[in-house]
């Protein structure tokens, strides 16, 4: 019985333990010099690619950063909204 206890208690652990990590989106980074920043937003240029960073209150910054200062950025993408567009017509001959 006991056995059955504690293997019901390690799959729900593994259960929602995987539910946690799957809330959790994928991190990505981006390294640049600085171009702007101010409180809400840092924009790095990676190239000749401008990078738009939006920042808040939450975010960690190890120092002050300023224009010039090379950076490394780590981020999440996640949805701000999401529209449901019609389903094409497939043209049938």
């Amino acid at each position: 019985m006991k056995k059955v206890s504690v293997l019901a208690g390690l799959a729900a652990g593994l259960l929602f333990s995987g539910v946690a990590l799957a809330a959790t989106a994928k991190t990505y980074q981006v390294t640049g010099s600085v171009i702007a920043v101010n409180e809400d937003i840092i924009v790095v240029m990676k190239g000749n690619d401008r990078w738009e960073i939006n920042r808040d209150g939450n975010t960690k910054v190890t120092d002050n950063i300023a224009v010039g200062d090379k950076v490394t950025i780590t981020y999440r993408m996640h949805a701000e909204s999401v529209e449901k567009k019609p389903a094409s017509k497939s043209k049938s001959k």
